[in-house]
């Protein structure tokens, strides 16, 4: 039990002297924490505003037995719908999407209506030509971002080229990875596992770009997703409606044929005209039964390929931000206040340390 008060009365000397410590060296603690406090300042007044816009919505896809409802209907004209479904693309893969080359090449000529310009122009044009002068940017780059902009320099005689041959392997310019990579600082895909539901986000100077970027990037994903879903139902789709053309025209020879000859052998009765007539009879029944069956298919295949295009329910639709989402500046004014305080407490810690060093020496 003495022990105990001991302990806690050693404590309490030991945050006495803290307090003590740090008193003595208010000075140098406001001192840090003005300095930290212009440098807040500075950073919030001089950082580039960002509005952002949101939307929110839900995949919906059909269900795994193909066809759903039309079932019975389809049955009734004699069509058969089969079962199972396609494959689909998980949204927890949707940012993956969004960085793809193809994705943001789109996203770069998005045409966007700015308030600062007459004409409309894309958002690649936008930040090749309409951006204003930013202080605090041009200080990050020429400080900070300094070795990255020497090795842009040495690998500058290396330009990209937009595709090669017919591969579809594509290659960027040094200006297009340098708007890639500002697109995914501003484009936020959210998926929402628990729920269920995908928030999509971009970030612009101006609001009403910001907006239409994110409106952009909805209709290119929805797109995306919509084609990897129906591309092999389409494939089978194109094939029979080959066929069946193939085969349709083939049954209109043969019907053609078939009244043709009648036509112009009513009053014939021998058996080679009957034997004849039953050969282009059973010529004409083959390919109807052909076209016949092809064109269920051909409708079985167009239902397969609705029942598989994947719906997109719009829960938050896109809308022009009123307020600022960056900088918020008290916050980054009070951050850096804190970080001043934190230091000059350091500062003072550290002077005592070295000086009770040189007493003992």
């Amino acid at each position: 039990m003495e022990s105990k008060v001991k302990q806690d009365s050693q404590e309490e000397i030991d945050l006495l002297e803290v307090f003590k410590t740090v008193w003595e060296g208010r000075k140098i603690v406001a001192k840090f924490l003005i300095v930290f406090g212009l440098i807040g300042l500075f950073i919030a007044v001089f950082s580039a505003k960002e509005y952002t816009a949101y939307t929110t919505l839900v995949p919906q896809t059909s269900d795994s037995k193909v066809g759903g409802s039309l079932g019975g209907l389809a049955a009734i004209a004699g069509i058969n719908l089969g079962g199972g479904g396609t494959e689909s693309i998980p949204p927890t893969l949707y940012p993956k999407i969004a960085q793809s080359v193809t994705f943001q090449r789109d996203l770069l000529n998005t045409r966007l209506k700015l308030s600062n310009v007459e004409k409309i122009v894309t958002y690649q044009e936008y930040y090749d030509k309409h951006t204003k002068f930013n202080l605090l940017k041009t200080i990050k780059e020429y400080t900070i971002g300094l070795p990255g902009k020497i090795i842009t320099f040495i690998k500058s005689d290396n330009e990209g080229i937009t595709e090669v041959g017919n591969d579809s392997i594509y290659r960027i310019t040094k200006n297009e990875s340098i708007l890639f990579n500002k697109i995914q600082e501003q484009l936020v895909i959210d998926n929402n596992k628990k729920d269920g539901f995908v928030k999509i986000s971009f970030s612009m100077p101006e609001a009403l770009a910001a907006a239409q970027m994110t409106k952009k990037a909805q209709a290119i994903l929805q797109e995306a997703i919509t084609n990897f879903k129906i591309e092999k139902a389409e494939q089978e789709l194109n094939f029979i409606q080959q066929r069946y053309n193939e085969v349709k025209l083939d049954f209109e020879n043969k019907q053609a044929a078939l009244a043709s000859y009648k036509d112009r052998n009513q009053g014939l009765i021998t058996s080679r005209s009957q034997s004849y007539l039953r050969r282009i009879e059973s010529d004409y029944n083959l390919a109807f039964n052909l076209y016949s069956e092809l064109s269920k298919q051909l409708e079985t295949q167009k239902i397969k390929v609705k029942e598989n295009t994947p719906v997109f329910t719009v829960i938050e639709p896109v809308s022009v931000p009123v307020e600022k989402s960056k900088p918020k500046r008290i916050l980054i004014i009070v951050v850096w206040g804190i970080l001043g305080v934190f230091v000059g407490i350091a500062i003072v810690f550290f002077r005592k340390w070295i000086k009770k060093i040189r007493e003992k020496l």
